[in-house]
């Protein structure tokens, strides 16, 4: 695998940013790692998952506290990891547009850089707590442009359960959505969006949630997996008894979002 630091400049923030990227390599003579890696012949570009961070981390947060590296190297997966601050992934009411970077400058930029798919079928999204929320939100406003979305103990759900544990996190809240008595309803709000994804009969992406019980997003996870159930949008769940808001949990959980994906296969010779 290729590790890359990329700091770029970003038109929709109007500032200079950064992003950590994966890049398939085959090897073989690399001790320790698998040596069969799907990676894509002459010029095919290869699928791409865009890693997305929790609140209180960056964008060097799953390379540091994970082996996603290690995970990947057999995949033939690109990664890209951006850093959004505390952003909440949404044009923020007071902040820089997250939204529009994520979802359209930065898969455009990275595209520029390096061989990646533009293929909606390559093109996954996925992430921790507020990642988790991030990435749900690409996938069911853009359903042309992802084929797969996973969240991790992800704050899904807004609308039905308000609480928070810290005034720090209401206060990033109002940053990024301003009003929150304001928020059911919105463009930002995950429950309007999935309705609004059936009742046009998008071609769905594939989603997959998952959450230990003893998380404070634990209520969410399971309000939003309701919703979804009672307006027929499937979503792959998983709910693990005992398990918090941690990276030991992220790290065992990330090694299933990335059996589950569907990478197409390899042609027969």
């Amino acid at each position: 695998m290729a590790l890359i630091q990329a700091n770029f400049f970003a038109e929709s923030l109007g500032m200079a940013t950064e992003a950590v990227v994966i890049l398939p390599q085959a090897t073989t003579g690399q001790i320790g790692l698998q040596n069969q890696v799907r990676v894509k012949d002459g010029d095919t570009p290869c699928p791409v998952l865009y890693l997305l961070h929790g609140l209180s981390d960056d964008h060097t947060a799953w390379l540091r506290r994970t082996a996603i590296e290690r995970y990947v190297a057999p995949m033939g997966l690109a990664v890209v990891m951006p850093n959004v601050h505390r952003s909440f992934y949404a044009d923020m009411t007071h902040g820089g547009k997250y939204f529009t970077f994520v979802t359209e400058e930065l898969p455009r930029l990275m595209r520029s850089f390096f061989r990646l798919s533009e293929r909606r079928e390559d093109t996954f999204v996925a992430g921790l707590s507020m990642g988790g929320y991030g990435a749900f939100r690409c996938a069911l406003t853009h359903p042309d442009r992802y084929a797969a979305a996973a969240s991790l103990s992800g704050a899904l759900d807004r609308t039905t359960q308000r609480s928070t544990r810290s005034a720090s996190i209401d206060a990033s809240l109002a940053l990024a959505f301003g009003d929150m008595d304001r928020y059911a309803g919105s463009d930002h709000d995950l429950l309007r969006l999935a309705s609004e994804i059936v009742s046009r009969g998008d071609d769905r992406p594939a989603l997959y949630q998952c959450c230990g019980t003893a998380d404070f997003l634990y209520d969410q996870n399971r309000s939003f997996h309701a919703h979804c159930e009672t307006i027929g949008l499937e979503v792959t769940h998983a709910w693990h008894a005992g398990q918090d808001h941690r990276w030991h949990y992220w790290d065992r959980q990330l090694r299933d979002v990335l059996g589950w994906l569907p990478l197409e296969a390899e042609p027969a010779d």
